[in-house]
């Protein structure tokens, strides 16, 4: 559905994007994850028509972004960060007119409203005026805008940017339907444990280059090397096992956690079964208070891949 080859976009001596290779199928949900300036915007503009790359190839639903520019555009459905509405329309008026744009002609039109209206849950403010929604409620009517003539492609921006959080939820709840519907989704954020909530697959970018292109399990593995398993045995005996399972021959390390109080206990490679940790602490004598596999989240991840440097 969306396939990118070398896609290159240049301001003078800067890389906004350099040599981006991606691929998409249907159905696919693919968090691109970066920092401001690290060219997010830019591929979504790119894949939507709106900006000619330097060079390089791209295409959507099969057709090239120098020749289907027409085709691509009926195909897809493009939310950015920031979008114009109208406040002096109510609602269905604000949908209608977008509906007619797409060529949506006499009672369809108005079924379609109401359609995409109660997919965004926004059926109840049909009558309201644009003016009158909160932050959240504009970005779903933003969402219900784009849904409207059915496109295959989603390219959705930071579509939970400034929202609170129960908006931010609505708007993943919101994003995991779609991913039913077998849509293939292209959704940036900067919100990442939500992120691999709903993805199944994730980029990571930086200064314009693609540093990590799988899925998040593969990412997670990536940064995470050997298992980790975090042991509350108390803080007053703390030191003794420390010591105690710094001599398992499975354990690599043994660090003391100051915001836990816990000890996080690192295996050797090869060992991913901690299990034994907490059969030998007893049996050592111990009374053992928590044990649990410290988990690697997107948030470690994006920390763990990139260096903080944007364009």
């Amino acid at each position: 559905m969306i396939e990118t080859n070398d896609l290159t976009k240049k301001y003078g001596e800067l890389y906004a994007l350099d040599r981006l290779t991606i691929s998409l199928g249907q159905g696919d949900v693919y968090g691109f994850i970066g920092p401001n300036g690290a060219g997010k915007t830019t591929t979504m503009r790119i894949l939507s028509t709106l900006l000619n790359p330097s060079w390089g190839e791209a295409s959507v639903c099969g057709y090239s972004i120098y020749t289907g520019s027409k085709e691509i555009r009926r195909a897809i459905g493009y939310m950015p960060d920031f979008f114009g509405v109208y406040d002096d329309m109510k609602v269905t008026e604000y949908l209608e007119f977008f509906a007619a744009a797409y060529r949506i002609q006499g009672p369809d039109r108005r079924k379609k409203v109401n359609q995409v209206l109660d997919l965004v849950d926004l059926g109840y403010k049909r009558d309201a005026l644009v003016t009158s929604l909160s932050r959240g409620m504009t970005q779903r009517l933003g969402l219900a805008r784009v849904l409207l003539h059915e496109p295959q492609v989603l390219l959705l921006d930071e579509p939970a940017s400034g929202l609170d959080p129960r908006a931010r939820i609505e708007m993943r709840e919101l994003i995991k339907e779609l991913r039913s519907m077998n849509k293939t989704i292209m959704v940036s954020s900067h919100i990442l444990p939500e992120l691999a909530d709903i993805c199944n697959k994730i980029g990571i970018i930086e200064r314009g280059k693609l540093i990590f292109n799988g899925t998040v399990d593969e990412a997670i593995r990536k940064v995470r090397g050997n298992y980790v398993f975090s042991v509350s045995v108390g803080p007053d005996r703390n030191p003794e096992a420390a010591s105690r399972i710094g001599a398992y021959p499975e354990v690599e390390s043994v660090q003391p956690d100051p915001k836990t109080g816990t000890l996080d206990v690192r295996l050797k490679d090869g060992h991913e079964d901690g299990s034994f940790l907490p059969e030998r602490l007893i049996r050592d004598g111990f009374r053992l208070k928590g044990f649990k596999e410290k988990e690697v989240n997107l948030e470690d991840v994006f920390m763990g891949i990139t260096k903080g440097i944007t364009n």
